[in-house]
């Protein structure tokens, strides 16, 4: 059985099909996924930011992660995380280029050990965008004009996702993941969504929230 998709997913403005892929979205489907749990609602998104090796934008290395094809002996980053399986639902490239490696309604492997609001495995009922990017690199205009652009499809496919409810990985994961890091604007992104920054306030996480205060002082 497919996850719930909250809302009746034959909407045609919704740009997202039945299986939850994206109309925007490059198709490039990972191995790394499987069936969520029988009856699941979705109901939170997960930021995240990556980059291979660390800190080096653009080529294929993502792509080969994601796929279980990264060369061990291509960088020495490389040889620890060969053999990690993997995934995330989105990918959004230094140029706003989005690729889609699971289908909303599939489970995508890239939480990991977390826990929101005292529920844990939160990749059985969230969605993982990856932003090619690093902790301490600003991230690009185009990466935000397409991240809100897939959040607004998203939460219209998916209400349950509220804004209190849109989340860094570090929010899921503290302690063992800092990103998107410090780099990510919070605020500039719920601008971007349309809301007020009034209103975002109050709906942050508290690691969020503290981003959020601190580039309002900006």
């Amino acid at each position: 059985m497919v996850a719930t998709p909250n809302s009746a997913d034959s909407r045609p403005d919704s740009d997202i099909d039945a299986e939850g892929w994206l109309a925007a979205a490059e198709r490039r489907p990972s191995p790394n996924q499987d069936a969520r749990p029988p009856e699941t609602t979705i109901d939170l998104l997960v930021i995240h930011n990556i980059s291979l090796p660390p800190g080096e934008f653009g080529g294929d290395w993502i792509d080969a992660l994601f796929h279980n094809r990264l060369d061990p002996n291509a960088h020495p980053y490389f040889a620890p995380i060969a053999d990690v399986r993997v995934s995330a639902h989105l990918l959004i490239r230094r140029d706003g280029r989005l690729i889609q490696y699971v289908p909303c309604e599939r489970r995508a492997w890239h939480a990991g050990v977390s826990s929101f609001e005292g529920r844990e495995r939160c990749n059985d009922y969230s969605i993982g965008i990856e932003l090619e990017g690093a902790d301490e690199t600003p991230f690009t205009e185009a990466q935000y004009i397409r991240l809100a652009a897939c959040t607004r499809r998203i939460r219209q496919r998916y209400p349950a996702i509220g804004l209190e409810r849109i989340v860094g990985h570090s929010d899921i994961a503290p302690g063992r993941k800092t990103d998107p890091g410090p780099a990510f604007d919070w605020a500039r992104y719920r601008r971007d969504l349309g809301e007020s920054r009034r209103d975002c306030s109050a709906d942050l996480t508290p690691s969020s929230a503290t981003l959020f205060e601190n580039a309002s002082k900006t």
